[in-house]
């Protein structure tokens, strides 16, 4: 914990090139605000050179580092008086540990739920009355569920039983133990509390399909009061996701997101009664939303294409008004008490700011500001399984550039355009940068996301090859000069593709990527486990032919090309030991290959280490392709 006022690290900055700059600019995230005392507010800032949490008092103006450690915290939230900051504390960067608080004017830490043990987050919701819910997911779970959970459930259903870990729900009241109110093997999470704390809204997967959550609505003794499950009945499963319950008091009602029309829309349903109100907008593309504060109107974050908006939707008239924002991404916004919404926003050109339909500066971080870039333009390519989209930077000049491409993690994600450090860099390079919204991307509509299974790997690889061809026939990609390079997702993409794809690429750099799938999956942390078990169609025991199909190690005899690997040595999510077992088999086989490994966990919160670790992948590229503009 620490109580001085914000600082900027300054080191000197004249004479350091653009990419630097960018990573060194103090940057701030969107201000979170406590409910019932919202001039109180908590944001992420770099401005110290590592991502911490900081307080924000709005009517004295005065912010205060609210964490100091070694690796940065980036976890936080307010509780609805304002009164106190809950932050996670894990170890290194490895994501496990419990969460602590501290009076939001400074003061010393303490655990914020004494009595349960380390764990994995999934989930948090704080009430009015001082009530937590707290959501665990660890790799151990009892023999069955507890009392008040669902009905002669038992704890290891539907599982080998050579397989441990799970999902667990704790409600704390002020002065009494945690008391544990949902447990299953499968993943689930803490979806939020009611405005009076008497419902709490779980998302779980029971059935056993990671991608797609149902909804239970359990009272804070473990009672179970109503159901909404989309993923029965029809022939295909569908998700659904907590927006949030109505923030005024006596409302039981539930923003639900749904798929039920093949996107991501919002409809309203009210757990006591079971009636649905189903929402008409009619944009394009995936809807997100959430209440205004006096629960009148819905605020839409609209994403269509890569690029995002924000709309208001009153819910009495059903009219939908635009807000007004510029081109390019919206990564989050907020309705104020005052009718104003606060928003950050970038595009590939412009770095990051926080904005608000007031016209004012929400924050303007102190120091240097970011250097902008190149705009993005959009690619349209067919494959196989559709027109694939596709996002293109390029340096001046006339092309056939050397180029990267950079491909998106998760997978259920999608690269937009939005400002990245990172990208940017390869651009003041002299490369061309091209990001692919694969098949399993976001954005796109349900069934191009859900087509994301059993062929793991391979389908991405066919539209990014598909992008490839493009780029190299339009005279953009200097056809042996394409570097395959991303990180978690896009790593281990970038590994399975240089096996796959041998003729393809000059060079491959994966940071915290998916080697050995087998070794990653028993590894890894409990979610993802249940998602690759969605996405695979269950364990390496139960299938051993796809995730051999689909695991990079399968393929790295047929590695022709020089391999750069990053790997965080407290990762979670794509542990150590099986980037080990591929890098073995590089050293086997001879192939040049350089790993950098850093004391952090999937990625690093730290400036400076990212800037080593871009600085190392630049190196490598233009040791192995020749020195490029600088």
């Amino acid at each position: 914990m620490a109580d001085e006022e914000i600082t900027v690290s300054k080191p000197d900055l004249l004479d350091l090139p653009d990419w630097e700059k960018r990573f060194r600019a103090p940057r701030v995230g969107l201000p979170e605000w406590a409910e019932d005392a919202p001039d109180r507010s908590l944001f992420v800032s770099n401005a110290t050179g590592t991502f911490e949490l900081y307080a924000w008092d709005r009517a004295t103006g005065s912010q205060r580092r609210a964490t100091d450690r070694p690796n940065g915290t980036t976890d936080g939230v307010l509780t609805p008086d304002g009164e106190w900051i809950w932050w996670f504390s894990d170890t290194d960067g490895d994501e496990f540990g419990i969460w602590m608080r501290q009076p939001f004017g400074g003061g010393e830490d303490e655990p914020a739920a004494p009595g349960l043990e380390p764990s994995y987050p999934a989930g948090l919701a704080l009430g009015r009355d001082g009530t937590a819910v707290v959501g665990r997911s660890t790799d151990e779970v009892s023999p069955a569920a507890p009392e008040g959970g669902p009905e002669g459930q038992d704890a290891r259903e539907g599982r080998p039983s050579d397989q441990q870990g799970g999902a667990s729900i704790h409600v704390l009241r002020p002065g009494g133990k945690p008391a544990e109110i949902y447990r299953h093997p499968e993943s689930a999470g803490v979806g939020d509390l009611s405005y009076d704390s008497s419902l709490i809204a779980v998302e779980h997967t029971e059935h056993g399909d990671a991608m797609h959550s149902a909804l239970r609505i359990l009272t804070p003794s473990g009672e179970t009061v109503a159901e909404l499950d989309d993923t029965k009945g029809g022939t295909e499963e569908l998700g659904l996701t907590v927006m949030g319950f109505a923030p005024v008091a006596g409302d039981p009602r539930l923003l639900v997101g749904h798929q039920r029309r093949g996107r991501w829309e919002p409809m309203i349903w009210n757990p006591l009664t079971g009636e649905e109100t189903a929402l008409t907008i009619e944009l394009p593309g995936d809807i997100g939303a959430e209440w205004v504060p006096d629960a009148s109107a819905l605020l839409i974050e609209h994403s269509h294409h890569a690029r995002s908006e924000l709309w208001r939707f009153e819910l009495s008239s059903g009219e939908l008004s635009r807000l007004e924002t510029p081109a390019g991404t919206v990564s989050g916004a907020t309705a104020r008490p005052d009718g104003s919404v606060e928003f950050l926003w970038s595009s590939a050109a412009q770095p990051p700011e926080i904005r608000s339909t007031t016209g004012k500066v929400v924050l303007d971080p102190p120091g240097m500001k970011a250097p902008g870039s190149v705009p993005v333009t959009d690619a349209w390519v067919e494959g196989p399984g559709g027109r694939v989209h596709a996002l293109v930077q390029k340096p001046a000049g006339e092309g056939p550039f050397p180029c990267v491409f950079d491909i998106h993690g998760g997978p259920t994600w999608h690269d937009s355009d939005a400002f990245a450090s990172g990208t940017a860099a390869w651009v003041d390079h002299g490369f061309a940068v091209v990001r692919v919204n694969y098949r399993g991307s976001t954005g796109y509509g349900r069934e191009w996301t859900d087509a994301l299974k059993h062929r793991v790997g391979l389908i991405e690889l066919e539209d990014v090859a598909a992008v490839r061809e493009w780029a190299v026939r339009s005279g953009l990609a200097d056809p042996e000069r394409l570097v395959l390079s991303g990180g978690s997702w896009g790593g281990y993409l970038t590994l399975l593709g240089l096996g796959t794809q041998p003729e393809a690429w000059a060079l491959g750099l994966a940071a915290v990527p998916v080697a050995d799938y087998v070794t990653a999956y028993h590894d890894e942390m409990e979610a993802l486990k249940a998602m690759d078990r969605t996405l695979l169609g269950g364990t390496p025991e139960e299938v051993p032919e796809r995730f051999e199909a689909s695991s990079p190690l399968t393929y790295v005899d047929q590695v022709r090309v020089p391999v750069y690997i990053s790997a965080g040595v407290n990762d979670p999510r794509c542990p150590i030991q099986q980037v080990e077992n591929y890098v073995r088999r590089l050293e086997e086989r001879g192939v040049p290959h350089e790993v950098y490994r850093y004391d952090a966990g999937h990625g690093s919160l730290v400036v400076e280490e990212r800037i080593k670790q871009l600085r190392l992948e630049i190196g490598f590229v233009q040791r192995h392709l020749g020195a490029t503009a600088a």
